[in-house]
């Protein structure tokens, strides 16, 4: 692509957002995409808004000293309050490796504060992982969660930095529960429920397996991976929930299952759908762009007939219009099963 190509696409892309920025203002939010490359003429590039950055990011390859230049002056008219920071991750390990200037540097590694829906979450360019610490295009389902939550129980699992699961709080939740692996990422979860204020008697964070807690609130053997040392299990009731978010990986695993959104959803699917209660609500995503929706739906319907919790109305989410989709099949699909 040349430079003039690529700012042309960049520019039509923020015109087309005119409105929807509006809107974001007028909702307290400062996070979302200026430019989804994949469906606006840039394939492998992204530019996203958190709080006071313009964070560009390449996938495929990395962009010319020329477009990087261009990029830099078109977002420094359009947003003079923000600083661009370039992560190029073109490498196989998707890890970004160019050097930045020493002050972009710091720029790049401090925490800000950013706004969505009112909410307020932690925001850092760079930092000990390797993805932005909130995925934009989850927004429909925090939005989604801070509408529906109200006196409810919530489950948030592979709850990354816990927004979806603070979301809920804000919107009323009695009970939150985030459950992740990392610990790192349940730390910036816990941030963010300081910042909005957040009692720790409404949410809670569970640093542990998937599989080793929620087939225990489902009421399943926790089982394992033949071979592997599950270590010290530790107990945990059969609990259920009236809300429960399932926003698996594509691929994981550990001693105690494995994460495969291609040829075994139902895996974690099960345990999920039994640990929500009788009338209650699963939201399940799947973020692998060659899984077609309905294909993956018909799966979801299939499983949860087989589990005896056949789902009584099932819709479709997608993500807003800052994540447009060039065929109307978006790599995330979000699929809510009243069941």
């Amino acid at each position: 692509m040349s430079v003039p190509e690529l700012l042309q696409a960049v520019e039509s892309a923020w015109h087309r957002r005119s409105s929807f920025m509006a809107r974001c203002a007028q909702e307290q939010t400062s996070c979302y995409r200026l430019f989804h490359g994949s469906a606006e003429g840039g394939a492998g590039v992204t530019i996203d808004r958190y709080a006071e950055t313009v964070l560009v990011q390449t996938f495929h390859q990395s962009l010319t000293d020329a477009e990087l230049e261009g990029l830099e002056l078109f977002y420094k008219g359009e947003l003079p309050l923000c600083t661009l920071i370039y992560n190029d991750r073109s490498a196989t390990n998707s890890r970004y490796q160019n050097t930045l200037s020493p002050s972009l540097e710091t720029f790049a590694k401090t925490r800000q504060v950013g706004l969505e829906l009112g909410m307020k979450v932690a925001c850092q360019a760079r930092h000990q992982g390797q993805d932005p610490l909130l995925f934009l295009d989850l927004r429909v389902v925090r939005r989604y969660l801070q509408a529906s939550s109200a006196g409810k129980s919530v489950l948030n699992t592979f709850a990354y930095t816990c927004g979806a699961g603070v979301a809920a709080a804000l919107g009323g939740a009695k009970q939150v529960i985030n459950v992740d692996f990392a610990e790192s990422s349940l730390a910036v979860g816990k941030e963010n429920a300081a910042l909005n204020d957040l009692s720790t008697d409404v949410i809670k964070f569970v640093q542990d397996d998937y599989f080793a807690v929620v087939r225990q609130f489902a009421g399943l053997n926790v089982g394992g991976r033949r071979g592997q040392n599950r270590g010290k299990i530790r107990k945990r009731p059969v609990q259920q929930f009236d809300l429960v978010l399932l926003d698996p990986p594509r691929w994981a695993k550990s001693p105690f299952g494995v994460v495969d959104l291609v040829n075994d959803y139902a895996s974690v699917f099960k345990p999920a759908l039994l640990s929500t209660a009788e009338g209650g609500v699963l939201i399940c995503t799947n973020n692998v762009a060659k899984v077609a929706s309905g294909q993956w739906l018909e799966q979801l319907q299939r499983a949860a007939q087989k589990a005896g919790r056949p789902a009584k109305q099932l819709q479709l989410l997608t993500p807003e219009e800052d994540f447009p989709s060039f065929d109307d099949q978006p790599p995330l699909k979000v699929a809510v099963l009243e069941v």
